[in-house]
């Protein structure tokens, strides 16, 4: 196989390991949120992050951004896309509100984005637009029995629409700012800048982080995979695609989530949930469909 052959293979394998490693989430917040408070364990989580891509970086040697202006864009991202969407998803989660109920209100970052970019004067053609709705059709079949109405309060809604906000003007933000830069260092300021936000928070936090076996697996998990890998491949994609192409594919998180919850915890896979997941599939196809990856750069 030629060097182009396989970084097209390696382009269009993005999007599909970036769900499958998203949609771990579920399985972390699982695990971790009954022994940690959730901003203590988001705050870890980017501390040891940022270690983790120190050492990435030393080894590497890998180029930092350039320029005041860049620094503070991707600080921007950072408190966006990471404190801003998971902590207000995690601590809505944790005062009560239900996963699914969740998992619908962020779920709208696709048509939220849209509507901005139309509003904006870019034109978001017909068959997106179908896909949209097809897509948000399909979210609500899959979460529809988690939907947990009865539990949504003023509090945990606000919650999560402050995560809903922040990781639709982040995508938005890092797409229009953001100039093309190691994804190892750009994540690494990012992350630093979460950690700045959520950390004096977590000291207003009751509860105590718990050394439990669950809790240290779960950290471990999102550490390595849903931040080192995960959150480097979100900011490929952001850079690489255009913003509804990008945010689209969050759509096949719920579905692909609620297959994880039926192998891993024995949840019930209805027939609505497959119908779901499978119109969900192919609203994503039609937003997606013709859509050439841009080349990968060297750094």
């Amino acid at each position: 196989m030629s060097d182009d052959a396989r970084r097209l293979a390696l382009l269009r394998a993005m999007p599909v390991v970036f769900v499958l490693i998203w949609s771990t989430g579920f399985v972390v917040a699982r695990y971790g949120m009954p022994h940690a408070p959730p901003l203590g364990f988001l705050s870890w989580r980017y501390a040891l992050s940022v270690l983790a891509f120190g050492l990435w970086i030393a080894w590497s040697r890998a180029a930092w951004p350039q320029g005041r202006a860049q620094w503070l864009h991707l600080g921007v991202t950072g408190v966006l896309m990471h404190a801003g969407y998971l902590g207000g998803v995690w601590a809505a989660v944790k005062d009560g509100l239900g996963a699914g109920t969740a998992a619908l209100v962020v779920g709208l970052q696709p048509v939220l984005t849209a509507f901005w970019l139309s509003g904006r004067g870019q034109r978001v053609p017909p068959r997106q637009w179908l896909g949209l709705a097809l897509g948000l059709a399909g979210l609500v079949m899959v979460v529809w029995q988690r939907l947990g109405l009865g539990e949504v309060r003023p509090a945990n809604l606000a919650l999560v629409l402050l995560a809903l906000l922040s990781i639709t003007a982040g995508t938005l933000y890092q797409k229009r700012f953001v100039k093309p830069c190691d994804v190892r260092t750009a994540n690494t300021v990012q992350l630093l800048a979460a950690f700045a936000v959520s950390a004096p928070l977590a000291w207003f936090e009751s509860g105590a982080i718990e050394l439990h076996p669950e809790l240290i697996g779960a950290m471990a998990w999102s550490v390595l995979a849903l931040t080192l890998g995960g959150s480097s491949l979100l900011y490929l994609l952001i850079q690489r695609g255009a913003a509804t192409q990008v945010t689209s594919r969050m759509y096949l998180v719920p579905p692909c989530t609620a297959l994880l919850a039926w192998l891993l915890f024995g949840e019930t896979l209805t027939g609505l949930v497959v119908v779901g997941l499978a119109l969900t599939a192919v609203g994503v196809g039609l937003v997606v469909r013709d859509a050439a990856p841009a080349p990968l750069r060297p750094r």
